[in-house]
């Protein structure tokens, strides 16, 4: 059914006619100057705050988060994950140039297959498009090169953010994806799909007991590709296991 077909049966059900000219015109100035809403202040911060924020805000909804240095590092990251979460060594993975074009030889024995996910994969690798501090969320348009059937249906999911890729708020990512991204068929910005995910999915629906893997993978683990050269601060984890490894050292906040 055309667009013009759905408007018309809506008006039929308003029982009125088209907009007047004056409200159409106020409305077309709306979609075209794409006015911003609040942003919050926590997101306004120093690029390496910004970057903890993210990560601090992942952790907090049961995701994690592994820096890794460059692109190299991602097979022995994937590799080192999977045995530390007794996961079998076989991904599915994103089609994406950043993914593919790893040298992924150091790593023989883990299997991976680019693709769009399936029943019974059980881990997937995503190529992160962006990244939103405020929330730790992630952003995942849908396209030929990042399926998105590789967020809903592994039960472990994998993605690679780089860090350059971390916005502060929603409306940054939002100017982003306008200015980078053209439907060749419609000349707009949107992709078909494009879904948020803040940590693995989780549901507490049911007697209000959290259940994590609920509609979609109950891990979601994060490799952090350090690709500018910002400042760095130490997140929440990495000063948790450096406490751990020094005895005698000051507990880290919150333990």
């Amino acid at each position: 059914m055309s667009k013009d077909a759905i408007l018309g049966a809506i008006r039929r059900g308003l029982k009125r006619g088209p907009l007047p000219a004056d409200q159409q015109a106020m409305l077309a100035g709306r979609i075209a100057t794409h006015p911003r809403h609040l942003i919050p202040a926590r997101s306004r911060l120093p690029r390496a705050e910004q970057i903890a924020l993210f990560i601090r805000n992942v952790e907090k909804e049961f995701g994690t988060v592994e820096r890794v240095p460059d692109h190299a590092a991602i097979p022995a990251a994937v590799a080192d994950y999977l045995a530390a979460q007794n996961l079998p060594s076989r991904i599915v993975m994103a089609p994406h140039p950043d993914l593919t074009g790893i040298d992924w030889s150091t790593r023989p024995m883990l299997e991976r297959e680019a693709r769009r996910a399936q029943d019974g994969d059980a881990v997937s690798l995503q190529h992160a498009w962006a990244g939103i501090a405020e929330t730790g969320t992630l952003v995942l348009p849908s396209g030929a090169e990042r399926p998105t059937t590789l967020n809903l249906l592994p039960d472990t999911e994998i993605a690679v953010l780089r860090a350059s890729d971390v916005v502060g708020a929603y409306e940054e990512a939002w100017d982003r994806l306008r200015a980078g991204a053209q439907d060749s068929l419609t000349g707009g910005f949107m992709p078909r799909n494009i879904m948020l995910v803040t940590g693995p999915s989780r549901s507490a629906d049911i007697e209000q007991t959290l259940e994590l893997g609920a509609h979609g993978p109950r891990r979601l683990h994060i490799l952090l590709v350090e690709d500018e050269p910002a400042p760095r601060m130490e997140s929440p984890a990495e000063a948790r296991a450096e406490a751990t490894t020094q005895p005698g050292a000051p507990a880290a906040p919150g333990d």
